[in-house]
């Protein structure tokens, strides 16, 4: 799974790496080294056939749900149940979105037990695009609307597979337009692993465990002796 992300890059030069236009500011944003669900995250979607970034929830809640707090249960979706599970199969084949984030994290666990994060980020230090999905749920009662999204996952690349059995799915900038503005078919299509190569990461100190802490040292490589 995919639960925890890097996402310091401000909103305008996310905006740039995606080609998409955006009503957020700079100033009105604070970067975090430590997001787990629940908490907004930047997604690119196709509003009015324009390719525009803007902010959603993360925790997918369905429109069907009866209450938000199913999102806390769906951050992740797995590519290869998406198309038919009733909390996901609608949301893949009509809201697609694209999640630009700095880094991931994800734990190994060591032979006696003991989950070790490691970082993850692009090797040619790019943007990470991660396949998503969206929904809107509305509050009958307040008139409301929610707006949240999930992160697709797949199985893990040779780049991963030491640390973990699943990662996110990785999009290159040219499958954007195939995500966002294909049919279900397109997207089935780029339901795979990155290629190898794609990803490098290093392990972290233990420190992001806790979402208490959020500064830019989570993110440093860090030696045994310094892991705590």
């Amino acid at each position: 799974m995919c639960g925890r992300v890097a996402l310091f890059s401000p909103p305008s030069r996310l905006a740039r790496f995606t080609q998409a236009l955006t009503t957020l500011r700079d100033d009105e944003w604070s970067p975090s080294w430590n997001l787990p669900p629940q908490r907004p995250l930047f997604v690119v979607r196709t509003i009015e056939k324009e390719r525009q970034l803007v902010a959603h929830t993360w925790g997918l809640v369905p429109s069907w749900a009866r209450s938000p707090a199913q999102g806390a249960r769906l951050a992740n979706a797995r590519a290869e149940t998406v198309a038919e599970k009733p909390s996901f199969r609608q949301a893949f084949a009509e809201r697609p979105c694209v999640i630009p984030v700095d880094g991931y994290y994800e734990w190994r666990v060591d032979p006696h037990g003991l989950k070790l994060p490691h970082y993850f980020t692009r090797r040619d230090g790019e943007t990470l695009l991660l396949a998503g999905l969206f929904e809107r749920w509305r509050d009958e009662r307040t008139g409301t609307d929610l707006l949240t999204c999930c992160v697709v996952t797949t199985a893990p690349s040779e780049d991963v597979v030491a640390v973990h059995d699943r990662m996110p799915l990785v999009l290159r900038p040219d499958d954007l337009d195939g995500w966002l503005g294909g049919d279900a078919s397109v997207r089935h299509a780029l339901l795979h692993s990155a290629p190898a190569g794609t990803l490098q990461h290093h392990e972290v100190s233990r420190r992001v465990n806790s979402v208490r802490f959020d500064d830019a040292q989570l993110i440093a490589p860090q030696s045994t002796a310094t892991l705590f």
